[in-house]
C-alpha cells in the first residue's frame, strides 16, 4: 500500500481537529439561544448577545492574523486559540446566570477568531502538495461532519431526558479530544511551512492588488447569502415546512456542504476560479427556491444553499493560499475572514431589513449581490492567467 503523503497526513490530522471542534461548538449554538432564555435573558439580549459574539469573532481575525505573521508563533497562537474556543463551551454546564453566560458564548467566538487564520496558513502550507482546493475541501467536508453530528447529540441528550447542564457538559468528550490531536498534531509537524514545495503564485511583498478584486467579489457574494436561521424563520411563518423537518433540511444541507467542497476542490485545482464562478451562478437560486415555494421547492432550494456554502468554505479559502505569499498568509486569511464576515454581518442584517418589507425584493436583492461578484472574479482569473 502506498504510504500517505505528510501534507495529507497533516490536513487530514487537522481534519478530525475541526471535526470534534465542530462537534463541540456547532452543538452548543444550537441551543445557547433557549438556554439564554431559560436563564432569564429576554428575546432581545439574545439577539444582541448572538449578533457581537459574530461581530468580534470576525472583526478579531484582523489582529490575529497580523499577530500570527508577526510572531511567526502559528502553532502557539492556533493552541490558544482552540483552548479557548472549545473549553468555554462545557464551562456553560456550570454557570447559572446570563450574564456568565453571555461571555462564555462570546469567549468561544474570540478563541475562534483567534486560532482561525494562523491555522488556515498553516493548513495552506501542505495544500500546495496534494492541491489547494483538494486539500482546503477535504478539511472543510470533515469539518461539516463534526457540524452534522454535534446537534445529533444534544438531540440525544435531551432524547434521554437529559437538560442544558448535561448537554454542555458531554461536549466535554470532544473537546478534549480536539485538542489531543492538535496536540498530537504539533509534534508531528512542529514547522509546517516546511511541507509547502514550490508553486506558481502571485509575487508580491505584501497584498496584491488581484487580492483586493478578490475580497470584493468574496464579501458581495457573502453579503447576498441568506442565514439559515432567516430561510427557518419563513420556513415557520409560512408553514411551507413542517417543524419537524426543519433540523432535517439543515443536516442535508451540512451533508451537501461536505461533498461539495471536495468536489468544488477537486475541480478548482484543474479548473481554477472558473469552478468557482460556475458554484455561484448555481447556488444564487436558492432564494427563489426557498422563499417562493412550497416543500419541495424549499428541499430543491436548500441543497442549492448547501452547495454555496461549501464552496465557500472550500475553494474560496484556497484561492487566497494563492494569491498570498507564505510569509503574509496569517494577514492574508485575517483580511479574508474578517472582510467575509463583515459583509456577511451586513448583507444578513439588510435581507432581515428586507424580508419585513418584501420577500421579492429580498429575493432580487440576494440574487443580484450575488451575481455582481461574478465579474470581479473573471477579473482575477484573467490577471491571474
Amino acid at each position: 500500500m502506498k504510504a500517505l503523503k505528510p501534507a495529507t497526513v497533516f490536513i487530514v490530522l487537522l481534519g478530525f481537529v475541526s471535526l470534534f471542534s465542530d462537534m463541540t461548538y456547532e452543538a452548543a449554538r444550537s441551543i445557547t439561544g433557549p438556554f439564554l432564555a431559560f436563564l432569564g435573558a429576554s428575546a432581545t439580549l439574545v439577539g444582541f448577545i448572538a449578533g457581537l459574539g459574530e461581530f468580534i469573532g470576525y472583526a478579531l481575525r484582523l489582529f490575529s492574523g497580523w499577530l500570527a505573521d508577526k510572531t511567526g508563533k502559528y502553532w502557539s497562537i492556533t493552541i490558544v486559540g482552540y483552548l479557548i474556543n472549545l473549553l468555554s463551551v462545557p464551562a456553560l454546564a456550570l454557570v447559572g446566570q446570563w450574564q456568565l453566560a453571555a461571555v462564555l458564548i462570546m469567549a468561544e467566538r474570540v478563541g475562534k477568531a483567534l486560532r482561525t487564520p494562523a491555522r488556515d496558513a498553516m493548513l495552506s502550507h501542505a495544500t500546495a502538495e496534494i492541491g489547494r482546493g483538494w486539500g482546503f475541501g477535504l478539511h472543510e467536508a470533515m469539518d461539516q461532519i463534526g457540524a452534522m453530528l454535534g446537534p445529533l447529540i444534544v438531540a440525544a441528550v435531551f432524547y434521554f431526558h437529559g437538560g442544558y447542564r448535561e448537554a454542555f457538559g458531554v461536549l466535554l468528550i470532544p473537546a478534549v479530544i480536539a485538542i489531543g490531536i492538535l496536540v498530537f498534531a504539533r509534534f508531528l509537524y512542529p514547522s509546517p511551512r516546511d511541507l509547502e514545495i514550490s508553486k506558481i503564485q502571485i509575487e508580491t511583498k505584501g497584498l496584491s492588488k488581484v487580492y483586493w478584486i478578490y475580497l470584493i467579489a468574496v464579501a458581495l457574494n457573502g453579503a447576498g447569502y441568506a442565514d439559515f436561521p432567516l430561510i427557518t424563520y419563513h420556513f415557520k411563518k409560512v408553514a411551507t415546512v413542517p417543524e419537524q423537518w426543519i433540523p432535517v433540511f439543515y443536516a442535508l444541507a451540512m451533508g451537501i456542504d461536505a461533498m461539495a467542497a471536495l468536489i468544488f476542490g477537486h475541480f478548482f485545482d484543474k479548473k481554477g476560479l472558473s469552478i468557482l464562478i460556475f458554484s455561484v451562478i448555481i447556488s444564487a437560486g436558492f432564494a427563489p427556491l426557498c422563499f417562493l415555494g412550497g416543500f419541495y421547492s424549499a428541499f430543491m432550494g436548500m441543497l442549492l444553499w448547501g452547495i454555496g456554502m461549501g464552496a465557500q468554505e472550500s475553494i474560496m479559502r484556497a484561492a487566497v493560499a494563492v494569491l498570498v505569499p507564505k510569509e503574509k498568509r496569517g494577514v492574508g486569511y485575517g483580511v479574508f475572514n474578517t472582510g467575509y464576515g463583515v459583509f456577511w454581518f451586513l448583507g444578513s442584517t439588510a435581507l432581515g431589513f428586507l424580508y419585513d418589507f418584501s420577500v421579492s425584493v429580498l429575493i432580487v436583492f440576494s440574487v443580484l449581490l450575488q451575481f455582481s461578484s461574478i465579474p470581479f472574479l473573471f477579473r482575477v482569473r484573467k490577471m491571474l492567467h
